[in-house]
């Protein structure tokens, strides 16, 4: 049993449904992610980079973009999400899109690949 599966097991009903549907919806866009528990959540690592996390809170679930900057990035959710600067929150029972899930990895993982650009090009010092 995973580490996501384990944690899952404290949900029930609509509200596990509904994390299980995010969860399947990130490893159909990135099936190649690996499974893991970042900052105690479920996340999923990318060549070891977290470019998706979530979970279930008493009256709602959240999506973490593990960045601060990815959800500024975009300009339209679902009237019924909750935007702050690094948290989706929506209500238990919806689901977020796919097209959506799909935007905020992408940003995420253009944010990882510029940040190691940007590293790769210092010098070193003589």
């Amino acid at each position: 049993m995973s580490a996501i599966d384990r944690h899952l097991k404290k949900f029930s009903g609509e509200q596990l449904e509904t994390l299980q549907h995010l969860r399947e919806t990130i490893l159909s866009i990135v099936p190649q992610a690996k499974e893991t528990i970042s900052y105690g959540m479920p996340a999923f690592e990318i060549d070891g980079k977290v470019v998706a996390g979530f979970e279930g809170f008493k009256k709602h679930c959240s999506y973490f973009p593990h960045s601060g900057s990815v959800l500024e990035e975009l300009d339209s959710f679902p009237e019924w999400c909750e935007v702050s600067k690094g948290t989706l929150k929506f209500p238990i029972g919806k689901k977020l899109p796919k097209t959506l899930v799909r935007k905020l990895i992408s940003v995420r993982r253009g944010q990882i690949i510029e940040k190691r650009k940007g590293s790769s090009s210092v010098k070193p010092k003589k």
